[in-house]
């Protein structure tokens, strides 16, 4: 039986998008989608979202991503040369994920303006070798799939709300020049807790759900308060995310907006193996 996660053929509704669909970039502001593993390009309706989602915004100057699989302190920034190589930091898919490209332009002006963003309490570390991540190139591949934009890729240096706003504020005006700030992660990541229903079927736990809907409402209300205080407040933790990561790059992408505290416009929604791809976009 084939499935997302078994395709007769790997990556074929990723061929077919680029074949049918993908041209459409060539011709084409911060946002937090859910991050990707190999899977989403077996996914030919998780592909069509994020796509028209990206085709339904300004083409970016440049894109400054955090991902969920990054977590390191002091700040850091993923090496800003053009085509620097990926990381597969995956495994237990077909070998033809660990072929994928994705050869981006020079990010070198960004790296020199995030940098100058941070104070001198947030140093920031430049890496020349570290390629992006699969939270990070996975998504965009599917967004902007001819690479035609510079990336950089941010590290997670904390998990505290407080403080990743602030990064967030600092990144503002960065899109007053068109460049695109997005936190990617999963608004539910309880792996250890799927069941197989969960893989073959799409069955939602409860802990998901309720998880997934408390956000919504509180993203609705633009009540940020309340999501930063998950930890005591959220229903469904620690199944939801018995490790936080995948959940905490929100804040970023909420302190990047215009007015953290007006509600957002959810752009995805749904669930695949029974988590939640809520994705969002800010003013």
């Amino acid at each position: 039986m084939t499935s997302v996660l078994n395709p007769e053929v790997p990556g074929a509704a990723f061929d077919a998008f680029l074949r049918d669909a993908g041209p459409a970039s060539r011709d084409q502001r911060a946002w937090t989608p859910a991050d990707g593993a190999p899977p989403l390009f077996d996914d030919p309706l998780w592909i069509s979202e994020l796509f028209a989602w990206s085709q339904a915004l300004p083409k970016p100057t440049a894109i400054l991503i955090v991902s969920a699989h990054w977590e390191s302190a002091p700040l850091s920034l993923s090496a800003p040369a053009a085509g620097t190589p990926l990381v597969y930091d995956f495994g237990g898919f077909a070998d033809r994920y660990f072929t994928f490209a994705y050869a981006t332009p020079d990010a070198s002006a960004l790296a020199a303006r995030v940098a100058a963003a941070m104070p001198d309490t947030e140093p920031v570390h430049q890496h020349v070798s570290r390629g992006l991540d699969h939270g990070a190139w996975v998504p965009l591949k599917v967004m902007y799939p001819y690479g035609d934009v510079p990336v950089l890729q941010l590290s997670m240096p904390t998990h505290d709300p407080v403080r990743l706003l602030d990064i967030g504020r600092r990144l503002r005006p960065l899109r007053d020049d068109g460049v695109l700030v997005i936190g990617s992660g999963f608004m539910t990541h309880g792996l250890p807790f799927l069941t197989r229903s969960a893989f073959a079927g799409n069955v939602v736990p409860s802990w998901s759900r309720d998880f997934d809907q408390w956000v919504a409402d509180a993203l609705a209300r633009g009540d940020v308060d309340t999501l930063a205080d998950y930890r005591h407040r959220a229903p469904g933790m620690p199944y939801a995310h018995p490790t936080v990561e995948h959940y905490t790059p929100l804040f970023i992408t909420l302190g990047a907006a215009a007015a953290p505290e007006e509600p957002v416009r959810t752009t995805v929604e749904g669930y695949q193996f029974g988590l939640s791809k809520r994705s969002f976009q800010v003013n």
